[in-house]
């Protein structure tokens, strides 16, 4: 937990200058470097230690920011009004694909093991580096926009281009982007999103961290509580692949906008929650190692939790998707800056919530969840309508 906490404390911190890195290099390079890093980060667990081990969770924080800042700008430069919805929810697909792989890689070739010798541990993370690398050099292959598809942001002639090159340096350019990342900090689409924002960072270390420790932790699960934990983040992964599957083909068709989408999102989550308050014991995230044999409202049941897994899934993938949809559509020109702010919110609420999650039991925590979780809901609405009445002046919001 301390080693999420500290990875994304500095996400969060890193998330101010990342608009001023990728104005700099680009968002091409920017992932290229991250990348590099991210392999980097993945090798230290082949043999690690605690000096490397800290010093690359610093390093990964860093990486972390600039990525998703990058891979924002990229992902609205490459897209319109038409295709951001499309394009947003394959990218979650693709991103969240490696929950389900990586699980499922884990569940079978791990299974009835109690002890993980060196030997398949190296294996596992020597094959992850490799992975990694080859992903990174990928980087390179994602097209250009041409130019007459871009936005304002990036449709200046070669001539106007030329002009701004030579007149602002890269000293200006970092400075520009930092005021933007400032201004849209305040601004009322940008306040209210910062709360559906920080909803998707708490319910992220839930689903990523809390909720398998929970799992691994209630001992009437029986001998296969630890295999279940390898279950769960299969299902997870599921309910990812399948949320942005469904809803970046259905985007194209979706004459009623975001709010439906969202909306799913967050009535499968409020289900999920009160089916886990009533499956999983209160003391649950903070069990010492030997687990706990405290009763929940019902007896614990396998079935459940495996379910709740995948609805926490399907549930994020609702609100992430339609985050980075409309973050693309309402900041296309200032896209890195918007992106920035966004992973801002989320990282430091992620971190929050990793700190807080080793101290609150489980329904104090459920409880923080389904407040943000209501209230970002209603701001996303407020947003989402606005920008209805924005599309509704200059072009057709069904295709969004």
């Amino acid at each position: 937990m301390w080693r999420l906490a500290i990875i994304y404390g500095v996400f969060s911190a890193s998330n101010l200058i990342t608009p001023s890195v990728v104005a700099i290099v680009g968002p091409q390079i920017s992932m290229f470097v991250s990348g590099l890093f991210y392999s980097m980060y993945i090798a230290v667990f082949i043999q690690p230690f605690p000096w490397s081990f800290y010093t690359a969770s610093v390093f990964i924080g860093i990486a972390a920011a600039v990525l998703w800042t990058a891979q924002g700008n990229c992902l609205t430069i490459n897209s319109d009004e038409h295709t951001i919805g499309r394009n947003s929810g394959i990218f979650w697909a693709l991103l969240q694909s490696s929950l389900f792989f990586g699980n499922l890689y884990i569940y079978f070739a791990w299974q009835g093991k109690t002890q993980i010798s060196e030997n398949d541990r190296r294996t596992v993370f020597i094959a992850l580096t490799v992975i990694s690398l080859v992903g990174t050099v990928l980087f390179f292959l994602i097209r250009k926009p041409d130019p007459e598809n871009l936005g304002e942001e990036e449709s200046c002639d070669d001539q106007d281009m030329e002009a701004i090159e030579s007149a602002q340096n890269n000293v200006t350019k970092a400075v520009d982007a930092f005021k933007k990342s400032l201004k849209l900090c305040v601004t009322k689409e940008m306040l209210l999103l910062s709360v559906t924002t920080a909803y998707t960072g708490l319910e992220l270390t839930f689903f990523s961290g809390v909720y398998g420790t929970c799992i691994g932790a209630v001992n009437k699960f029986g001998t296969e509580e630890k295999s279940l934990i390898g279950l769960s983040g299969i299902f997870i992964g599921i309910g990812e692949i399948l949320g942005g599957s469904l809803f970046g083909l259905l985007s194209k068709n979706n004459r009623f906008g975001r709010n439906p989408v969202v909306l799913l999102g967050a009535l499968v989550h409020f289900v999920a929650f009160y089916l886990i308050f009533l499956n999983m014991p209160g003391d649950a995230p903070i069990a010492p190692v030997e687990g706990t044999n405290s009763s929940a409202y019902i007896r614990p049941s396998k079935e459940v939790a495996i379910l709740c897994s995948f609805l926490l899934g399907l549930g994020d993938s609702c609100f992430n998707t339609q985050l980075l949809s409309i973050l693309g559509f309402l900041y296309s020109e200032d896209s890195a800056p918007a992106f920035a702010v966004f992973k801002f919110v989320q990282s430091i609420c992620a971190a929050v919530a990793f700190f807080y999650s080793n101290y609150l039991l489980l329904h104090w925590q459920l409880l923080v969840m389904v407040i943000f979780g209501f209230f970002g809901t209603i701001s996303f609405f407020t947003v989402e309508w606005d920008a209805a009445a924005i599309v509704a002046r200059g072009s057709d919001y069904r295709s969004i």
